[in-house]
């Protein structure tokens, strides 16, 4: 996509949050801008954490990536300005279409190589730290979910690099097509199963809602 870029890079580290309701009541969702350029690693950005590693990181979902564009509808949604970062994410990207992004599509992202892997699925610990109401349904329902990225080509990235894309599957499903496909809608998963680049986690997910619409 022409003019796509990376608008901001963000790291965050762990910490205690007294406002984070899930079991560790820790969390390092706050990511916050850096100016500086950015090693991309297999595992993510140099100095961001995850502090609920079971559901975040790894190679799977090393980069979370989410458009500008998206966080400014949101700022109309809720009436409160949204910083590049807050939604915990580590790449803020303009003119780029996060949500149409096929999985298994990738991009040249700064210098480093990525794949577009899965959606985020909202959990307690993002709604803990917003503090809107029903914020996990609304997110959902929104369908604006981000990108998260497998690192494919080790790099660096850093605000004002272009986000160049390079490939895309034969078989499309996009972001916010795997989203629907997550809470429900079966014949989007089945096609998403299909696509090579999905990451390797969605499996089980694709089988319980199989499962739930066989019974």
């Amino acid at each position: 996509m022409a003019n796509a870029r990376v608008l901001s890079v963000s790291t965050g580290r762990e910490k205690a949050d007294p406002r984070i309701r899930a079991a560790l009541g820790r969390t390092a969702i706050d990511k916050r801008p850096q100016a500086a350029r950015v090693l991309v690693t297999r595992l993510g950005l140099d100095g961001d954490e995850q502090a609920d590693q079971e559901n975040h990181g790894g190679y799977e979902q090393a980069v979370y990536a989410y458009a500008r564009e998206d966080l400014d509808w949101w700022v109309e949604q809720l009436g409160r300005e949204l910083r590049d970062g807050l939604f915990g994410e580590n790449i803020t990207t303009a003119g780029l279409d996060v949500t149409g992004a096929a999985i298994g599509e990738t991009w040249r992202l700064g210098t480093a190589v990525v794949q577009v892997t899965s959606p985020r699925i909202p959990c307690v610990t993002f709604a803990s730290w917003l503090g809107e109401p029903r914020w996990v349904r609304r997110f959902a329902r929104a369908g604006r979910p981000g990108a998260y990225l497998r690192v494919l080509s080790e790099g660096e990235v850093g605000p004002g690099d272009d986000i160049e894309i390079l490939d895309r599957p034969a078989v499309t499903v996009t972001v916010g097509e795997a989203m629907r496909a997550f809470y429900g809608d079966t014949d989007l998963m089945r096609k998403l199963l299909a696509v090579d680049g999905l990451n390797a986690r969605w499996g089980e997910a694709g089988v319980q809602v199989l499962g739930r619409a066989a019974v």
